[in-house]
């Protein structure tokens, strides 16, 4: 804890406590208020005693602090304070009020770069945020929906989704200064701002010319499947069995190597570009590293093991490049530039703003953003896991320190790695391509809703799903089935089926495929959760979250404060410049006013529901021909 900059802190009239600054408003502030115990010397004193030593005299008798209780200074706390006296339980609501409001004069910037949107908030050190903005982007399918021969590349179109990386770029700086605009009109400083976080959609890719700084494609987003032929390929490769054992991952259409090799074999400017040895790979938290401090002109070049763990070409162990791995995807090291892996957390490595309101602001946290919600749900013991909503839906399972390969289609990965001596932490974790973007589809393709927010309304005009089950599989399954040939299918319809049948089976498809995967990680871990804490913009959905406890069977705890992912970019990004030391600081972030959902039907219920789910899974199977598309 360290000591505030306040210049006096002392007792009001009232409950002996006062303040000579403005800013540091009483705790207590009508008698009621007041703590049922005075013992505040040794309480404040022994707070502080930890610091003491690098006080000298000269420094209490001219600020930044002098405490003072009933007349007595802080030295006279020293005479007065029995040594090892630990504050009473009533004085910690006290000593804690201090530390927030010392919390409350930081703030921190959080940039949260999504699938298809990206925001920048700005969070106070209590991890309330204070501004905001958010702009959507445009979604590029240049291939969209055929799965058939495409003459021009030679192989299967799948599902094709492209990001502009210019876009990208241009919507984070755009969030940043309308953002930051509001904060300013609210009174604050721009030089508030101490440091920003980022975090970013995993796994999408991006290619450039590391002497211009030019991309040479678009980023190929992570849900794109275009890659179908080439994973059958690889899994027929020599050292395929061994790959996942090195860096965690499943060979699918999911992970950025992949990716790269489609452009590899089908863009000849990033072939031209490898042989000259000026070719630079990495996913979107490298991009926007590289450009907000200005590209070729710093050329500052990192990833952190988060968003590395994602490409298949990290070792999961060392945390470095894996030359087997690289071998195995025909990479020559020598011609091809990859992003230094660093800490999530850093105070230098990922330099600053280098233009706009924010010039000089230094980014200091970077992560995935599936790791950012676990941080930002304050999931640092093993043990704890979170669920995150959004586009697609991410369940993240803390491990502890060793990694766990899994043996039932779950996904090892990097949590964190916060630095400074500190070992990275790891995690094991269930991902399922389609969560909002499946009620979105049902407003952009059926028109059966205008926004995804009235998707509640429109599941509720009916009491349960009338025996549908619609089994989202529009660019196949990822965990724990990882089926690439599986298609978009509902089954029960009969000629009563009405929209909000649909609406439900819609929600539910994402709540059983979490009781898939919680079910897996319970056979990896040999624990079972005994809650579920979840976030993200679909959580927002009452009926979702309690379909959610039914299926599963455990209470579903949602926070308030939902901008989870954000605000582990944010903490990330703290840690780095001693907002917070240690995670015991951060326990009660962000754990007021939570909603908890019990579960409300029979585990009889839940069983019959989540085996008609089994069944259709194995009925989706088998859509996309094997010969279909081959080279």
């Amino acid at each position: 804890m360290r000591l505030p900059p306040y210049a006096t802190v002392a007792f009001c009239q009232s409950c002996h406590f006062h303040s000579s600054s403005p800013h540091i408003p009483c705790r207590y502030r009508r008698p009621a208020d007041l703590p049922t115990s005075h013992a505040l010397t040794s309480a404040l004193f022994n707070s502080f005693r930890p610091r003491l030593p690098k006080l000298c005299a000269s420094t209490l008798n001219t600020n930044p602090i002098a405490l003072h209780y009933r007349g007595h200074s802080l030295q006279g706390l020293a005479e007065h304070s029995p040594r090892g006296q630990k504050p009473t339980e009533d004085m910690a609501g006290g000593v804690a009020g201090l530390e927030e409001q010392k919390l409350r004069k930081w703030f921190l910037g959080s940039i949260d770069q999504g699938t298809t949107s990206t925001r920048f908030l700005i969070f106070d050190g209590t991890g309330a945020p204070v501004a905001s903005h958010q702009i959507e982007f445009k979604q590029m399918h240049p291939q969209s929906g055929y799965r058939g021969y495409f003459p021009e590349f030679g192989l299967s179109g799948g599902v094709w989704h492209e990001h502009d990386p210019y876009e990208i770029v241009q919507s984070v700086e755009n969030c940043i200064e309308e953002a930051t605009k509001a904060f300013v009109k609210m009174g604050h400083s721009v030089a508030d701002i101490s440091a920003i976080g980022i975090t970013n959609q995993r796994e999408t890719t991006l290619v450039w010319d590391s002497e211009t700084g030019e991309p040479l494609y678009n980023a190929i987003a992570w849900p794109d499947t275009r890659t179908q032929s080439i994973v059958r390929e690889l899994k027929e490769r020599k050292g395929a069995d061994k790959l996942q054992g090195i860096c965690g991952l499943p060979l699918s259409t999911y992970p950025s190597s992949v990716k790269l090799m489609w452009l590899f074999r089908n863009c000849d400017k990033v072939r031209k570009v490898y042989a000259e040895g000026r070719l630079a790979f990495g996913t979107v938290d490298t991009w926007l590293v590289y450009m907000l401090n200005g590209g070729k002109e710093r050329n500052i070049f990192v990833t952190d093991a988060t968003n590395a763990s994602r490409t298949m070409f990290m070792n999961l162990h060392t945390l470095t490049y894996d030359q087997e791995a690289l071998k195995f995807f025909g990479l020559d090291a020598q011609k091809i530039n990859l992003p230094r892996i660093v800490p999530s957390s850093d105070p230098e490595v990922f330099g600053s703003l280098i233009s706009g309101s924010l010039k000089g602001v230094k980014i200091t946290g970077l992560l995935g953003d599936q790791s950012a919600a676990l941080v930002g749900q304050c999931g640092f013991s093993p043990g704890m896991a979170k669920n995150t909503y959004g586009t697609g839906c991410f369940l993240l399972y803390n491990v502890g320190e060793k990694p766990v390969m899994s043996s039932h289609g779950l996904l090892a990965t990097v949590a964190y790695n916060f630095g400074r001596k500190r070992n990275p932490v790891y995690a094991l974790e269930g991902s399922i391509a389609v969560a909002g973007s499946g009620v979105r589809f049902l407003s952009n393709n059926f028109s059966f809703i205008k926004s995804s927010n009235e998707v509640d309304a429109l599941a509720s005009t009916v009491k349960d799903n009338g025996g549908c089950v619609f089994v989202t599989a529009f660019s196949g399954l990822l965990a724990p089935y990882w089926i690439d040939d599986a298609k978009g299918t509902i089954f029960g319809l009969t000629q009563h089926t009405e929209k909000g049948h649909l609406a439900r089976a819609t929600l539910e498809a994402v709540c059983f495929q979490t009781k898939a995967i919680l079910d897996a990680m319970e056979k990896d871990s040999g624990h079972k959760l005994s809650e579920l804490a979840v976030d993200g913009g679909m959580s927002n959905s009452d009926l979702c979250m309690q379909t959610q406890a039914d299926i599963i069977g455990i209470p579903v705890d949602r926070p308030y404060m939902r901008e989870t992912t954000a605000l582990g970019a944010a903490i990330a990004a703290g840690f780095a410049i001693d907002v917070w030391k240690e995670f015991e600081e951060l326990k009660e972030i962000n754990r007021a006013d939570r909603t908890i959902f019990n579960p409300q039907v029979s585990e009889e219920q839940s069983a019959t529901m989540y085996r008609r789910w089994t069944k259709a899974v194995e009925m989706s199977k088998g859509w996309l021909e094997v010969s279909q598309g081959n080279e």
